[in-house]
């Protein structure tokens, strides 16, 4: 359920709630969040909750810091872990400048912008993601190791699985908070596991993104571990990757004459555009040096190519059928920014559908196990974190739809 402002003032006063976390990310989709009492819940919705953006990471406001946190009644949640009485909820925010313009720098506003383009052309998208995450021990300090929690490979079973529990857990946590749980499993490196949850419209997709890495941190905490979302936490194991879904259908106002009635044909050309644009964007759906480290190995991609079902593709199809159709795009990983990486895919899928590209030929065999000869003319992903960095400073498309300062915070040494 999306609550308005008036219900959400009349949800936190009948319902003993004593903090509302106003939530926001930093460009790179670190979430941050300032606690405010119910009494100044009014003043958040009618004028914002001032933030000192100087010391925000990649907000690059120097001289006049003050931004405004503006709460998206939409969002609120519980948070399940915190105390039932005295409850703590939490909203996410758009962020303005004093003067209510939006930030430039804010990247769930970017999010929204570019789901409205897509929706001036009649383009609806929907997204869901898969995160994998490796739970390690903690010392006797309490600080992080890289001992796996356990020894199981791919969907292994208790008692070779340890992490069985703590996915019960999580799977619950995001159940309270309403985000639907599809599947869990073992993943096939030691300690590694995987959640996946429904998919739906962008911008509550990467709401959810940020949100599933809060509750699966916080629960590993609980239990006395740490998980690790980054995307090679051991070298010569599985990296973690973040598997986006996504789909798109024509709506009512569609203005996409040359493919009406058929939207078989858009799905095509997004596909098109994403393959087309790849290079431009994989900055950043891949935002460390070790990023990097993950491409060619353990079913993560290395060449700019598509197939229907083959794991070993950029851009698989898989097996679905009528509204679960889609495609999964499979070289991010989670240290990217959720709102960030599904604009850049909307944004590539509408170049494709405005330019009516065609997809090449299905690359219908396993790259990994293929000579080189067969593959010899494919286009490669960026092969490091600098070679990206490039891509991007040198495109054209990334120019015309990113911020001239998030540009230079992502490609800056």
């Amino acid at each position: 359920m999306k609550y308005s402002k008036n219900e959400v003032l009349q949800y936190v006063a009948e319902e003993d709630v004593k903090f509302i976390r106003m939530a926001f990310c930093d460009i790179y989709g670190q979430q941050k969040n300032i606690s405010i009492m119910p009494q100044e819940l009014e003043k958040a919705f009618e004028y914002g909750i001032a933030i000192d953006a100087s010391a925000i990471k990649g907000f690059n406001v120097k001289v006049h810091s003050d931004l405004f946190l503006h709460p998206d009644p939409s969002t609120i949640s519980v948070l399940p872990w915190r105390p039932e009485h005295g409850r703590v909820v939490r909203m996410f925010c758009n962020i303005t400048y004093p003067n209510g313009e939006p930030f430039e720098c804010d990247t769930r506003t970017v999010l929204i912008n570019a789901v409205e383009e897509a929706k001036e052309m009649g383009l609806e998208f929907s997204f869901g993601s898969e995160m994998e995450f490796y739970l390690f021990n903690l010392n006797e300090n309490g600080e992080k190791t890289v001992i796996p929690y356990d020894n199981a490979g791919y969907m292994d079973i208790a008692p070779d699985d340890k992490g069985e529990n703590i996915r019960r857990e999580i799977c619950l946590t995001l159940e309270q908070m309403g985000i639907i749980p599809e599947s869990s499993h073992h993943e096939e490196g030691p300690g590694q596991n995987e959640i996946d949850f429904r998919y739906s419209d962008p911008l509550t997709a990467a709401d959810n993104a940020v949100t599933f890495k809060s509750v699966v941190k916080t629960a590993a905490a609980r239990n006395g571990l740490y998980a690790d979302f980054s995307p090679k936490p051991l070298l010569n194991k599985a990296g973690n990757g973040m598997h986006i879904n996504f789909s798109v259908a024509e709506n009512k106002k569609s203005k996409i004459n040359n493919l009406k009635d058929d939207e078989k044909n858009i799905m095509q050309c997004v596909i098109a555009g994403i393959l087309d644009k790849i290079n431009d964007i994989t900055l950043f759906l891949n935002i460390t040096d070790e990023s990097y480290l993950r491409f060619g190995h353990s079913k993560a991609p290395k060449y700019v190519t598509w197939s229907n079902e083959n794991r070993s593709e950029l851009i698989r199809i898989p097996a679905a059928f009528g509204k679960y159709k889609r495609a999964e795009l499979r070289s991010a990983d989670p240290m990217c920014n959720p709102y960030l990486a599904f604009a850049l895919i909307i944004k590539a899928g509408i170049y494709g559908v405005k330019n009516n590209l065609k997809l090449p030929k299905p690359a219908d065999f396993n790259l990994y196990l293929a000579e080189k000869e067969k593959i010899k003319d494919f286009k490669l992903l960026p092969l490091t974190l600098a070679e990206a960095k490039e891509n991007a400073l040198n495109s054209l498309f990334i120019k015309e739809n990113l911020n001239e300062n998030l540009i230079k915070n992502y490609t800056q040494d």
